[in-house]
């Protein structure tokens, strides 16, 4: 039907048309009626070429225009928008911490902390940003954002010193006049050839919480992956959990790698989530095939919305570590988001001695699955933990940058039934401390009484910043070494090269503080932070320096909408 007429027609009887508000409610009604003539291919109908008269459809719109109250509620249902779904809140879950403050050193001169070398929460909020939205605070944790990044820091020569430690000290970019205490820990890389034998147990959910694509989907792909790369003397075997538990895979030789990525393929999701019933069976078959000469390990793959079974947090945390005494020891990969499960699956990890880490993509997966798999698999150093006491002579005040989920009591350093973190091969760790010196303005107004004694006391050692110890303990023995080094306030020159990874781990640090919404960061903002970074990326062979840079440039836009 050609528009011609009906125009026409609207002219022709202009003078019967309403005017004011019921004008609007007539007019999206003959529009409709309009817009209903043109279904026929632009064709006029069979009324109106055989008769010449006005079409039923015209005298439709007559009849409208000459008695409106007809049209009138008509036109109001026509012209109400269809209702649109309610937007559902996320069911994610992190545990909420209070960000670390500022303490005196004359109060309280002593920090103790569990090194920690996972890094979920950078890659999750690395997917909220890149979807246009910036994480929850909760959601950042400093030192994974920091850890996510490898560091050429200086490793040992021998395998006999499981890792080395380094400590610098460079200007705080945020607050002028303070500086920040830099730790580097590098592990002693073994070459991935000589690795002992991995007898690996994968726990999988496929519940049916588990369908969407960034799920079960993408857990297949990633640990077939996984699999392509493993030496053919390893072993898998795959459990699997929803409504209930099943062994699908028995311990397996990879050599036959196509029974294993056949059996990952077949997995299907559907049912609830009995995650605790999962862990107890891939536990039980893990004993069963224990090697005390091989790598044994569970690897957990889960969004961590356990909701049949044994759920109970405390109960899931003591099986996890009773097994841990055994030897067998448990990692956490997490996947998806909408009921994504993160205080539960750390809790789990951090209990058996594994990582984790959050997977959103392959090349995620390849990142923590294939390239890092000897640091993630091997463990060189257990329980680690880091106590520094700072001089109140020559500090004022003191922060440490994140590691809050992983603080340590003062008596807990010396404590060898105590857990802590490790270090696999190669990994490297680092932590930072923003100290005031004592010739600064402190944040915090010194004590009318008392802490003068300390720091007269500390005056013998007035060239030291701090000193610091570590304690860690070789897989498989129960007494702890000590490492200890003093933090000099002359510092030696450092080369371009050491300047540039700690320049680059600043920037890191500085940019978690911003987006977590830090009262520390000063008015140092994203740009400066970009321009760090930028400057510092280095040989970058893998582009994860600088998919963090434009991380934070989408960060910008995220944050200006």
């Amino acid at each position: 039907m050609s528009l011609t007429r009906p125009i026409a027609t609207l002219q022709r009887y202009r003078s019967l048309m309403p005017s004011g508000p019921l004008a609007v409610g007539l007019c999206t009604g003959v529009l409709t009626l309009l817009s209903a003539g043109c279904q026929n291919g632009g064709q006029e109908t069979l009324a109106d070429s055989q008769t010449g008269q006005p079409a039923q459809r015209e005298q439709l719109l007559v009849d409208a225009m000459a008695s409106p109250a007809r049209m009138q509620p008509q036109a109001k249902m026509m012209a109400m928008p269809a209702p649109q779904p309610l937007p559902q809140p996320s069911r994610d879950r992190f545990e909420a911490v209070e960000e670390n403050t500022v303490k005196q050193a004359s109060v309280d001169p002593v920090s103790t902390f569990s090194i920690d070398v996972d890094t979920a929460s950078y890659s999750f909020s690395r997917r909220m940003i890149n979807e246009g939205r910036l994480p929850t605070p909760d959601a950042v944790r400093l030192e994974e954002w920091v850890n996510y990044f490898d560091y050429d820091y200086t490793a040992p020569a021998s395998p006999d010193t499981p890792f080395s430690t380094g400590v610098t000290v460079v200007e705080s970019p945020w607050t002028a006049g303070n500086k920040l205490v830099h730790i580097g820990i590098k592990g002693y890389q073994v070459d991935a050839s000589s690795r002992p034998r991995a007898n690996l147990v994968f726990l999988l959910d496929v519940s049916g919480s588990m369908g969407a694509p960034d799920k079960l989907p993408l857990l297949q792909q990633s640990l077939s992956m996984m699999v392509k790369d493993m030496h053919p003397e390893d072993s898998v075997a795959i459990v699997v959990y929803a409504g209930a538990s099943g062994v699908v895979l028995p311990p397996t030789a990879v050599k036959d790698r196509t029974a294993i990525t056949q059996a990952l393929s077949r997995l299907q999701a559907g049912g609830s989530t009995a995650g605790g019933e999962g862990i107890q069976l891939a536990y039980q078959l893990a004993e069963q095939h224990f090697d005390e000469k091989a790598i044994n390990r569970v690897i957990l793959a889960t969004d961590g919305d356990f909701n049949v079974g044994v759920t109970d947090p405390r109960s899931l945390e003591a099986l996890v570590s009773r097994q841990r005494e055994k030897g067998i020891y448990l990692s956490v990969l997490g996947f998806g988001q909408g009921n994504y499960n993160d205080h539960l699956m750390q809790t789990l990890a951090q209990n058996g001695n594994g990582v984790a880490a959050y997977i959103d993509n392959l090349n995620e997966a390849r990142k923590v699955l294939v390239t890092e798999s000897t640091s993630s698999l091997f463990t060189i150093a257990e329980d680690v933990k880091i106590q520094v006491e700072f001089n109140p002579a020559t500090v004022q005040e003191y922060r440490l940058l994140g590691y809050e989920t992983r603080a340590l009591e003062r008596e807990d350093f010396n404590n060898d039934s105590v857990d802590a973190g490790e270090i696999g091969a190669g990994h490297t760790v680092t932590a930072l401390y923003e100290i005031t010196p004592a010739d600064k303005t402190p944040l915090i107004d010194p004590p009318r009484y008392g802490a003068r004694e300390n720091a007269a006391t500390a005056g013998a050692q007035s060239n030291e910043y701090a000193f610091i110890k570590l304690r860690y303990k070789r897989p498989g023995e129960s007494r702890s070494r000590l490492l200890q080094t003093p933090v000099a306030m002359s510092q030696p020159a450092l080369s371009a090269e050491a300047r540039q990874e700690v320049e680059f781990a600043v920037a890191v640090a500085g940019a978690a503080q911003i987006i977590k919404g830090s009262k520390f960061s000063g008015n140092w903002t994203l740009e400066e932070a970009i321009a760090l970074a930028q400057n510092n990326r280095g040989e970058d062979p893998y582009g994860y320096r600088s998919e963090f840079v434009q991380l934070l440039r989408q960060a910008q836009v995220s944050r200006d909408i």
